[in-house]
This record gives structure tokens, C-alpha cells and sequence, in this order.
């Protein structure tokens, strides 16, 4: 039998958001499966260079200890911080949840790029 997850032993640990980050066209997308949270539970802000989103999985039906084989599904609050690679327009960002993606697009900034080469004297 898999080991519970801290949630499950009303621990106050958050669980880590998976995520993908990429470049689609002038935007910046920010891609992660949050099945089984509520829409309205979740939270995404922005403070600087620094995306976070938050919410909870909730488990809708309890489960005798007894009943269980496995446990390897995180049920819980969850959270992820990212630091953003782009300078982008948070006013500008547009959040969509579908079949338990939540995809979240921010426009890009022009000429923001961070990726910057220093070149070596020597």
C-alpha cells in the first residue's frame, strides 16, 4: 500500500503545482492539470516578476482507512511560484480552466527578452 500524503494527516503542508511554461506567439503560457479544484477556489497573482497560483483539491467522498489499496493522488491546497522569464502585462492575462487544465496566457512585453549574454573579457 502507497504511504498517505501529508494531506491526509491534516498536515498544513501545500502540495507543488506541476507546471509547463512556454512561448506561443506574443504570449507567455502557463499550463497545469489542477483536476478536482474549484474554479472560484483558485487564486492567481501577480507580484513582480513572480506568477503564483493557488487552490485546493478537495476529495468529495471519504474513504474508511480500512477501504484504502492506494494513495497517490494529492488532495489538498497546492501552490506554485514562477519566476517569469519575460517582462509581461498582467492586466492583460486571461485564465481558462477546461477538463481540468487550467491554462493561463500574459501578453509579452516587446523587447523584454531576459535572455541576455555578457560577453568575457579577457
Amino acid at each position: 500500500m502507497s504511504s498517505p500524503s501529508p494531506a491526509w494527516n491534516g498536515a498544513l503542508d501545500e502540495g507543488q503545482l506541476s507546471v509547463d511554461v512556454f512561448r506561443q506567439g506574443k504570449d507567455l503560457v502557463i499550463r497545469s492539470t489542477v483536476a478536482g479544484a474549484d474554479p472560484d477556489q483558485l487564486d492567481i497573482s501577480f507580484h513582480g516578476d513572480l506568477l503564483t497560483i493557488r487552490g485546493v483539491r478537495a476529495l468529495e467522498q471519504e474513504v474508511n482507512e480500512e477501504d484504502w489499496f492506494y494513495r497517490e493522488c494529492y488532495w489538498g491546497a497546492f501552490s506554485r511560484s514562477i519566476v517569469l522569464p519575460y517582462d509581461v502585462a498582467p492586466e492583460h492575462a486571461d485564465a481558462t480552466l477546461k477538463n481540468g487544465i487550467l491554462e493561463i496566457h500574459i501578453p509579452i512585453k516587446t523587447g523584454t527578452e531576459r535572455n541576455i549574454k555578457v560577453k568575457i573579457k579577457g
